[in-house]
């Protein structure tokens, strides 16, 4: 059968695009090693001895995962004594009375949840090895939050990613229901003050909400690593949520909205600039938010929530900068935005630039593409 002129032209597009596309996706073994490499950098460099505030435990998080698909057993004992150097708490006070939850980095502030985000390893933890002292902070703690009238825990959008998943793994090894009625409560409230319906995305907080606050050039300022922490924590909340919980499906819109936003503003070099809808606000590769992006949509990939036709190549193509850009032969990873709640024009970002929370969000994103490749090998 002879093929015409333009037919001919479009079969070899296609065929050239498939060994372009197979070429660029990397194996299985190639991810491993790159977790490996992260990984073991970091552990080599970083004790585990350092407090249980958000940004190490965020850093576990991550951990956790490529424990889960490495089975390597030093980074579960990494974490270990981590939460053992801890006591298995976060802030340490005991006397509830003086329990506060605005910002704080001292023990009185219990319910603030970039304390309560270390919970999540140490149910992690018990999962693996059943005892209940590991767990028994977690649920005191969590306890006399959901025993007050007040739903406003959740104020940031950081603190989405730091206790929700907290709430539907406690859920989980519990089985009381109040975790599950809460996290519906805390999380309507935080949509009532930060989420933005026509853009489907989350300002960092109320302060930020336009018109009140805008880019350098009068635009929406959607934070990158801010929307990160809210799809990521979304993901990891469908992961453990009852299929039968009456509120499901409000998070899977939720979820899929953001994905929608999220695939529409990527760079062409595969990241995400800083401030999400205005690239020339704060220009450049930016690592942290661009993983926990990678790691919401390969996860909504792999679980059959996000089309794989539409949605794999954003993937493949921010693994590709992450994986070819921000992590350099020795393990360290670079372009991570420092500790902070905006996007800043004139902040350097460089190939230095790394930092705990963003290795966790690296391993995060890295073991969901570990999980597809190997589902497609």
């Amino acid at each position: 059968m002879k093929l015409k002129l333009h037919q001919a032209f479009f079969l070899l597009f296609f065929l050239i695009s498939g060994v372009v596309n197979a070429q660029n996706q990397p194996s299985k073994e190639e991810v491993l090693e790159m977790i490996n490499r992260a990984n073991t950098y970091w552990q080599r460099n970083i004790k585990s001895e350092v407090r249980a505030f958000w940004d190490h435990a965020a850093y576990h998080t991550g951990n956790m995962e490529a424990y889960n698909v490495t089975k390597n057993e030093a980074y579960r004992k990494y974490s270990e004594d981590w939460a053992e150097y801890n006591k298995w708490m976060g802030a340490k006070s005991t006397d509830k009375s003086n329990w506060k939850y605005q910002y704080g980095e001292t023990d009185e502030h219990v319910l603030f949840g970039d304390w309560q985000i270390c919970f999540q390893t140490y149910i992690d933890l018990y999962r693996l090895k059943p005892e209940a002292y590991k767990i028994a902070r977690a649920k005191e703690v969590m306890q006399y939050e959901m025993s007050t009238p007040n739903n406003d825990y959740w104020w940031w959008a950081d603190g989405l990613y730091m206790v929700m998943p907290v709430m539907t793994k406690l859920y989980n090894v519990t089985g009381d229901q109040q975790y599950l009625d809460k996290l519906y409560d805390y999380f309507r409230y935080a949509n009532s003050i930060m989420y933005d319906k026509t853009e489907k995305l989350y300002y960092r907080d109320a302060k930020y909400v336009y018109p009140k606050h805008k880019t350098a050039n009068g635009k929406k300022d959607f934070w990158a690593r801010g929307d990160g922490w809210v799809f990521a924590g979304l993901a990891k909340v469908l992961k453990d949520l009852p299929l039968t919980d009456p509120h499901r499906n409000e998070y899977l819109t939720k979820y899929r909205n953001m994905a929608k936003a999220i695939a529409k503003s990527q760079q062409t070099e595969g990241y995400w600039t800083r401030s999400i809808l205005d690239p020339l606000h704060a220009p450049g590769p930016e690592t942290s938010g661009t993983a926990f992006f990678t790691y919401g949509l390969l996860w909504g990939i792999n679980n059959g929530y996000l089309k794989e036709k539409a949605y794999w190549p954003i993937g493949q193509k921010a693994w590709a900068y992450l994986s070819k850009t921000a992590l350099q032969p020795d393990g360290k990873l670079g372009y991570v935005q420092p500790i902070g709640e905006k996007a800043i024009p004139g902040q350097v970002v460089d190939v230095n630039a790394t930092s705990n929370f963003g290795v966790g969000a690296f391993l995060l994103a890295g073991s969901e593409m570990y999980r597809y490749l190997s589902n497609k090998q």
